[in-house]
């Protein structure tokens, strides 16, 4: 059974205090992941947690089972807990920083997308490279997602000092050229069970959501603003009076503090980082707007 983990890469990122100051994503998806750890631990023999929540090689031909692109991400090597332990430190360690440039809700709809993106890239080349023995290989792990937090992070501060072993420090870009080497190294040999393709695949998927500036609230925020548009509809007869200079005035400034309530939730919802440059633009030109009507 392949596994993402960092076992043979360790690291460490000493900033912050050991205990977070409130209930975090990153809290949040270590203790899930911990306690389907101590579950399987427990409930082994008499019900194969693993084998249940792992994701399967032959996934297309048993899509009923699709939800395993999930869960897969919770479960870990079951005969040890270094598997586990690595990728929790990982999400620890620097997942505190990426959570607090996006926010709650959207480091977990990141972490999720990292998760099944990654999935999908191993079942796919399972199923070119491997074909008959598709049935018999399944994957457990967050390494997926665990690259593509290490991949935000990198991007935002490339120069922070990591530790190699926990002794050699180097900047976080040196790592993580040090990764994707590694794991272009192991998807090309098709060696060992470590599942490399899933870790390139995470690693892209973080590149491309910083280069991008994507938010995955999009659909949320799409959502709100039709809402808010629905509500300001009105029929026109064509016998309305034109409107007066003043009151064009007035609807700009009505439809422009709509949008800025609508970016102010978002950058509650997901941080500033998620803003991107024409709703930057948006909030300062409102700033200047609100500024003079003050005056």
């Amino acid at each position: 059974m392949p596994r993402m983990g960092f076992n043979d890469r360790r690291y460490s990122y000493d900033d912050r205090g050991l205990f977070m100051a409130d209930w975090t994503a990153v809290l949040t998806i270590i203790v899930v992941t911990v306690a389907v750890w101590v579950a399987n631990l427990v409930a082994a023999g008499s019900l194969p947690i693993n084998r249940f929540l792992a994701l399967r090689g032959d996934l297309p031909q048993h899509l009923l089972e699709v939800w395993q692109l999930v869960t897969y991400g919770f479960v870990h090597d079951e005969t040890g807990p270094w598997h586990l332990l690595f990728n929790m430190m990982a999400v620890y360690f620097f997942g505190r920083e990426v959570e607090a440039l996006m926010g709650r809700g959207e480091f977990f709809r990141f972490y999720l997308t990292a998760i099944v993106l990654a999935g999908i890239a191993w079942v796919a080349s399972v199923q070119i490279s491997q074909p008959g023995f598709a049935g018999q290989t399944f994957l457990v792990g967050a390494s997926g997602a665990v690259m593509a937090v290490l991949a935000m992070f990198i991007w935002y501060f490339p120069r922070q000092t990591v530790y190699i072993y926990g002794v050699l420090p180097v900047p976080a870009w040196a790592l993580g050229i040090l990764f994707v080497v590694l794991d272009l190294q192991g998807a090309a040999s098709q060696q060992g069970n470590v599942a490399h393709v899933a870790h390139l695949a995470g690693a892209a998927f973080g590149l491309l959501y910083a280069w991008r500036g994507w938010s995955l609230g999009g659909l949320t925020d799409l959502s709100t603003q039709l809402r808010r548009r629905w509500r300001g509809m009105r029929v026109v007869r064509p016998d309305d009076d034109v409107p007066t200079p003043r009151q064009r005035e007035r609807a700009d400034d009505e439809a422009l503090q709509i949008e800025v309530d609508r970016l102010l939730e978002k950058i509650s919802r997901s941080g500033e980082a998620s803003l991107t440059p024409k709703e930057r633009e948006t909030l300062t030109r409102a700033s200047e707007r609100f500024k003079q009507r003050s005056r």
